[in-house]
């Protein structure tokens, strides 16, 4: 994880080191703070709904709200940050019957019922090197990043089993507060509306090993479902307004 970050700074440094004779004579970027809002969508693991995938999130595609800001150094090299807040969405009426039906059969019970409650909500706080190559009104911004997803909260699960003798075996996974360090990419195109204002669109990739998840009630740990760790994984789409200083 930390190799892919350092391969992308990498990058990001040696088109600056190549291009600073060449930008002598070309405008040098302004340095911005701006306002971005678009769509948050979980892959991989995080998006995925398979019961038997432990690290599955059944997360959700949702809003993102957050700030922006490039600050540079010399020329168009400098260092971006940007703060944000994502809304992954709560698991659904299938998702819940999708997670009944597969512990009911690892654990062959008669019934098993499974509630859910709680939204995936996280807060991204991710910075690294920028890179910005400038055309007429255009900027590019490439960005490689470092931060922390902190978790606002994750679905908690309530686990019912029962069986013929009328007994009922209760099992809970809990609401995480948890934080995880993180690292991604980006890639932006700003449009100048003047010499104070941009309005741009931005993808971003932010990918994490994953929060810890605890448990209460029985530990079935190598028969059914059982989730102790929860890998993030975010591409995020936004449009913004920056303003220039």
């Amino acid at each position: 994880m930390k190799k892919n970050f350092t391969i992308l700074s990498a990058v990001l440094i040696t088109l600056f080191s190549l291009n600073v004779k060449a930008q002598d004579d070309n405008p040098q970027a302004k340095s911005y703070l701006g306002l971005l809002g678009g769509l948050s969508s979980p892959v991989s693991n995080f998006g995925q709904s398979n019961y038997s995938n432990n690290s599955a999130g059944f997360a959700k595609k949702g809003g993102t709200l957050g700030l922006d800001a490039g600050i540079y150094l010399h020329k168009n090299f400098g260092i971006g940050i940007t703060f944000s807040y994502q809304d992954q969405g709560e698991l659904n009426a299938a998702d819940v019957q999708n997670l009944a039906n597969g512990y009911n059969t690892s654990f062959v019970k008669d019934e098993t019922n499974v509630t859910a409650v709680n939204r995936y909500q996280n807060l991204n706080l991710m910075a690294g090197p920028q890179y910005s190559f400038l055309y007429k009104r255009f900027t590019l911004d490439l960005r490689a990043s470092a931060g922390i997803i902190k978790s606002i909260s994750t679905p908690s699960l309530g686990i019912v089993f029962d069986n013929t003798a009328n007994s009922a075996t209760y099992h809970n996974q809990l609401s995480s507060g948890g934080n995880t360090f993180a690292y991604g990419g980006s890639a932006g195109l700003r449009f100048s509306l003047s010499d104070s204002w941009d309005i741009g669109l931005k993808s971003n990739y932010i990918n994490s090993d994953g929060i810890k998840i605890e448990n209460t009630g029985p530990a079935y740990t190598g028969i059914g479902r059982y989730q102790t760790k929860l890998p993030i994984t975010e591409i995020q789409t936004t449009l913004g307004i920056s303003l220039k200083f």
